[in-house]
């Protein structure tokens, strides 16, 4: 991982859960990280526990969902970082009136403004930087409702990280030969806070069967780590447990 010493990272929703994880994990590896996500205080107590290392940690605020607050940020990279070598964008969130029955148009909004805008605005944002300095990787945090449809998710976080990995392969299409590589990350269940929103409750067993949010960070810092001229263009990264392949396997009996 020294190839990864004293490059810059964007690291948004990083106030808790994958978020954080992945900066801790970049940290370990000598990166400078930029730390955003609606909450101040969250930030400041991933910062603090970064520098506390030794690592250098920087916090930006902002709401993801707004593009003029993403651009501030990334201008800011810009002027006073001097470039980005790394976007882990996964900033996100899902809502607890998921189901068509009880899907509201302001549910809608927030599902699509909080998973796929909230992506576009970050990689926009950051295409005219990486494109001057000639390469750079961009990590994006969909899901495995990404790809599988399934009831579980419901349709609005669904439709949204499907246009995600969408959006991440279209990114490899116009900008490879400008250096610049994106990723699709699509997790299974993983335990973060964003479970909290589930309809129904879940088990302690079935939190400490999921990934863990260190897993995927982890992840992100390996696909970080790989050389320019390599490109995971998309990865699947699961529970051994799959309450999904379970559930299946109990319908057959």
């Amino acid at each position: 991982m020294d190839n990864l010493r004293g490059k810059i990272a964007w690291v948004t929703g990083a106030g808790s859960g994958i978020g954080e994880s992945a900066a801790l994990k970049l940290v370990e590896a000598g990166v400078v990280v930029v730390l955003t996500g609606r909450r101040e205080a969250p930030l400041a107590e991933v910062a603090g526990r970064i520098r506390t290392t030794g690592g250098t940690a920087h916090v930006r605020p902002a709401d993801l969902a707004k593009a003029d607050q993403v651009r501030a940020v990334a201008e800011w990279i810009g002027e006073e970082l001097g470039g980005l070598d790394i976007l882990v964008s996964n900033a996100g969130g899902n809502i607890t009136d998921r189901s068509w029955s009880r899907l509201t148009p302001a549910g809608v909004d927030e599902l699509i403004a909080n998973n796929l805008a909230s992506a576009f605005y970050c990689a926009q944002a950051v295409l005219p930087i990486m494109r001057a300095q000639g390469g750079g990787v961009m990590i994006h945090t969909a899901s495995m409702a990404g790809r599988n449809i399934g009831p579980m998710s419901g349709p609005g976080y669904v439709a949204a990280k499907h246009g995600v990995v969408a959006m991440s392969h279209s990114i490899n299409v116009e900008e490879c030969a400008n250096g610049i590589r994106s990723c699709a990350l699509l997790p299974g269940e993983v335990n973060t806070p964003i479970l909290k929103k589930r309809p129904n409750p879940l088990s302690q067993e079935d939190l400490d069967r999921m990934l863990q949010p260190e897993d995927v960070g982890d992840m992100i810092r390996h696909i970080a780590s790989l050389p320019p001229h390599v490109c995971v263009n998309e990865i699947w990264l699961t529970p051994t447990w799959n309450r999904g392949y379970i559930a299946q396997q109990k319908q057959r009996l």
